[in-house]
């Protein structure tokens, strides 16, 4: 596969960890959602791909994130 930015070749898969927060300042309270995905990071330019796990799509899409973390 090659680099979506740049056409390289050259990406490596790594494990990543995020937090992720709900923007806003009525969102501040709201925990933020953890997410472990998969990592394709382009080793020439540094551009990262990943996708989401279907249930932390669903956290982020319904705002209530209260448990996630795992």
């Amino acid at each position: 596969m090659l680099c979506k930015s740049c056409g390289s070749d050259n990406q490596k898969p790594f494990n990543g960890e995020m937090a992720i927060h709900f923007t806003g300042l009525e969102n501040l309270d709201k925990p933020v959602v953890w997410v472990f995905p998969k990592l394709l990071i382009c080793m020439d330019c540094g551009t990262a791909e990943f996708a989401l796990p279907e249930a932390d799509l669903r956290l982020l899409a319904t705002g209530k994130a209260a448990g996630a973390g795992r």
